[in-house]
């Protein structure tokens, strides 16, 4: 099936395409993770290959001041790991010696500069504040890529503190890492605030990465830059040396190209449980019998059984026409696989948008959340290092006001300041807030839609906006939030184009139904043929649409 609505033609990532593939010949780095791991199980391709083919792509195309003329500085790699060519030819050697850890063993995954990394790499969640600084260990979602024998190939830009910074804000700038670009018209906006994650895995720099979302920062640039990112149910995955925003909304997710890539590194950051610090990723959290074999469920393509609501209520459509035509061929295509669609639920309760509850409780829980992260580093770090360490939401906001390397002339810290201006999340009007908003987006919203149907879809958002460092991010409609807001799990990918630039399906589910959700986008991957829903980048400088 193609995409009615799409205006190009688009280009899917076989090996009989690469060779037209921008700077020149990129089989390896164009691979699907899945594809990899069964060329490196067949050793047919080496973990040393496929990290000399990304770390050279890296270096030539995303690097400001990369090699050769290709170079468009696309930003989105922070860090490279000095050792990955190490780590990889030392996971080479233990499958050569038949220890194999799994479906991950010897594939490159980037992760978000907001999660923690030890020495030699480093995490700064986009500023400066940090200065050379490294983690004294690794976050608990790090730990679980090492042990399945991933290599940490870098550390990918992101929008600062999560874009937990300052309004206005331009989503993908970073202090440290400046702008990072979308790899389809480089003056759009790659989406925020993993950023860096969704480009890098467009631009065929990595065929995995690791973000993070509180509310719509796996979903926004996975849609922005064409490809498929999750958010987990909030408790799926430990957030244990993560910089944090939210306790009840922040969880780490996976992006990549195929739907199968994508359940394979869940099911590696699902392992992320149990360790002590995080209370709500526990094991025992999890529904009886919940297992995370997400690969093994995916199905055949076939959706018969599957009622999948369309909600177009709370302006979740007809915020621009184009990517509502585009949606059209996405809902066909589920009906073609077999799904029953049930067009048009409605909200008994008005909306499920939650306003102002919503940021009283992002402020509350981010001002108690940093100052437990930043203390918990500068403890860890040597006697010297935890002197120039800041302890304090208001040492970053210091830092930021003082450090002309902050840019505090384009973006400012308001949202810090607003969050260290509340009591925390032992204040009344946090509690109560945090109640409204779950009453709203849980047993007063979704979970009365998930009595009639199993997931719902919406349009992912309108296509990428030209980035502004002035008027900032122009984001015209959205479908993330109120999964978001529940902690529910959500998901989008590719469904077309519209003059030029991607735009995605968003998929929300009930709690701990990342199973399904994989399962309904496996389907319409096999449906839509993956030149849709893995298109190829083209790296032109501007388009101009019509609406």
């Amino acid at each position: 099936m193609t995409t009615e609505g799409s205006d190009e033609t688009h280009r899917g990532h076989g090996a009989e395409e690469l060779h037209d593939a921008p700077f020149g010949r990129s089989e390896l780095a164009s691979l699907p993770a899945s594809e990899a791991a069964r060329l490196l199980e067949r050793r047919e391709i080496t973990s040393v290959e496929l990290v000399e083919q990304l770390v050279a792509r890296i270096e030539a195309i995303d690097l400001p001041g990369g090699g050769g003329g290709a170079n468009v500085a696309l930003r989105s790699v922070l860090e490279l790991a000095p050792d990955a060519l190490e780590r990889a030819a030392a996971l080479d050697a233990e499958r050569a010696a038949g220890r194999v850890r799994g479906a991950a063993h010897g594939l490159p995954v980037l992760v978000k500069d907001n999660i923690d990394t030890v020495a030699p790499l480093h995490t700064t969640a986009g500023s400066f504040v940090f200065g050379g600084s490294s983690p004294g260990s690794d976050a608990t979602v790090v730990s679980a890529l090492r042990a399945a024998g991933a290599i940490v190939l870098g550390k990918a830009n992101l929008s600062e503190w999560a874009n937990f910074r300052s309004r206005p804000s331009s989503s993908g700038w970073s202090a440290v890492g400046g702008q990072a670009r979308n790899p389809h018209v480089l003056d759009r906006t790659p989406g925020g605030s993993s950023a860096g994650s969704g480009a890098a895995v467009a631009a065929r720099l990595a065929p995995l990465a690791v973000g993070t979302e509180t509310d719509g920062s796996i979903l926004c640039p996975a849609a922005a830059c064409g490809v498929i990112g999750l958010k987990p149910t909030v408790g799926l995955v430990s957030r244990t040396g993560i910089v944090p925003i939210s306790e009840s909304q922040d969880t780490a997710g996976p992006f990549a190209r195929s739907v199968e890539d994508v359940a394979l590194l869940l099911e590696v950051l699902s392992r992320a449980v149990d360790d002590g610090e995080d209370r709500h990723a526990v094991s025992a959290g999890r529904p009886r019998g919940h297992e995370p074999h997400y690969v093994a469920l995916l199905g055949d393509g076939n959706l018969r059984g599957v009622r999948v609501g369309v909600l177009r209520e709370g302006g979740f459509t007809d915020y621009h026409p184009p990517t509502d035509r585009v949606f059209e061929t996405a809902l066909a295509a589920l009906r073609e696989v077999g799904a029953e669609v049930v067009d048009g639920i409605s909200l008994p309760n008005g909306p499920l948008n939650s306003g102002d509850d919503e940021m009283i409780v992002l402020t509350h829980e981010f001002r108690s959340g940093l100052d437990r992260y930043l203390e918990r580093r500068a403890e860890q770090a040597g006697e010297g290092e935890q002197r120039r360490l800041p302890r304090t939401m208001e040492d970053v906001i210091t830092h930021i006001e003082q450090s002309r390397e902050e840019r505090a002339d384009l973006f400012g810290a308001e949202l810090l300041s607003r969050s260290a201006a509340t009591a925390g999340i032992g204040a009344d009007v946090y509690r109560e807030a945090w109640e409204r908003n779950r009453e709203r987006s849980r047993s007063k919203g979704l979970d009365l839609l998930f009595q009639d149907v199993d997931v719902i879809v919406v349009p992912a958002m309108s296509p990428p906006w030209v980035i502004d460092h002035v008027a900032g991010d122009a984001v015209a409609g959205a479908g993330w939030s109120p999964p978001a807001v529940a902690g529910y799990p959500s998901a989008t990918m590719p469904m077309g184009t519209v003059g030029g630039l991607p735009v995605g399906v968003a998929i929300w589910g009930p709690p701990w139904s990342e199973a399904r959700l994989l399962e309904v986008m496996f389907a319409l991957e096999r449906c839509l043929g993956t030149s849709v829903t893995s298109p190829m980048p083209a790296f032109v400088p501007s388009v101009s649409i019509q609406a």
